[in-house]
């Protein structure tokens, strides 16, 4: 009888224990965000938001890329599934490098749509990583792809919180805030950053993730060189050619927004900075200040 009530004190301690170190690690990780950001295809994500994804990992967050096609299309040389296969091990090694996560839906490149179905599944992608913030490109966009990457998220962003649609994941306990990749195109409404990010710290690091990818920036039928003229012989010159030309995305983005990246860091700073990356805060999602913003994304300093 002692010996049972001995166990059973021992038994009571150690569920106590358990509980109290997962109440410690729970508060532990209040304070850690979860990022999901969605691209049309492998490497979209990786370019667009690359470096504050690095910075966000380095402070304990979890970020996490989704392709929402399978690249099967993009190359001069090969395509269907060993293509698809290869581009996966790409993002995979340059997910190792950003310290993140990634998944590439098996959608064909180019064949896209902004159906129900393909609405559940990103609502699904974003509940299931119990998302803080997420970023897709914005739904005006040369490719179809983008497009609909875009509208697809736009259509889920509000429903990950409604309980009766996909029913199969819980749904969000609130809004997530939502956020839209930089680009170029003016009609019908040109990007708008509502906040800059210098990435400079973590350059090297994005740098080194891009280069995962020949498939797109280095083969002689990738996507880069398989229809140009004029294509340097050497891979390694190949490669940091293109890997150059993405770079300086950076700094003109960082060029364009200087009066942002000043406001965010002050005048010392923000003139200092080479490389950034900026984000527009959608109407769809949470709304939050600039203070708000400021203190969810990874500053530098």
């Amino acid at each position: 009888m002692i010996k049972n009530i001995i166990t059973l004190l021992v038994l009571i301690s150690t569920v106590f224990l358990l509980a109290n170190n997962n109440a410690f690690a729970q508060t532990e990780n209040e304070d850690k965000l979860r990022i999901i950001a969605f691209g049309a295809h492998p490497d979209d994500c990786e370019i667009r938001a690359g470096g504050v994804a690095a910075l966000w990992a380095e402070q304990g967050h979890a970020f996490r890329c989704v392709s929402l096609t399978n690249g099967d299309i993009g190359h001069f040389g090969m395509s269907g599934g060993e293509l698809a296969l290869r581009r996966v091990k790409e993002v995979e090694a340059a997910a190792e490098i950003l310290g993140i996560s990634t998944r590439v839906f098996d959608i064909h490149d180019g064949e896209l749509m902004p159906t129900l179905e393909n609405r559940r599944e990103v609502a699904r992608e974003i509940r299931n990583w119990q998302a803080d913030i997420v970023m897709v490109h914005r739904r005006y966009d040369y490719h179809a792809d983008h497009r609909y990457s875009g509208i697809l998220v736009d259509d889920a962003i509000i429903l990950v919180e409604a309980k009766f649609f996909a029913v199969d994941t819980p749904p969000l306990p609130r809004n997530p805030v939502y956020l839209y990749y930089d680009d170029r195109f003016e009609r019908p409404l040109p990007f708008v950053p509502d906040i800059v990010i210098g990435i400079d710290n973590v350059v090297d690091k994005k740098r080194a993730a891009l280069e995962q990818m020949p498939s797109q920036f280095s083969d002689k039928d990738s996507w880069t060189y398989g229809r140009a003229e004029n294509v340097p012989e050497d891979e390694e010159t190949r490669m940091r050619l293109r890997i150059d030309n993405l770079m300086n995305r950076n700094v003109n983005i960082a060029n364009m927004y200087r009066e942002n990246l000043i406001e965010l860091y002050g005048e010392e700073i923000g003139n200092s900075i080479t490389y950034a990356e900026a984000f527009q805060l959608s109407e769809f999602g949470r709304q939050v200040s600039f203070e708000e913003l400021k203190r969810l994304f990874p500053i530098i300093d």
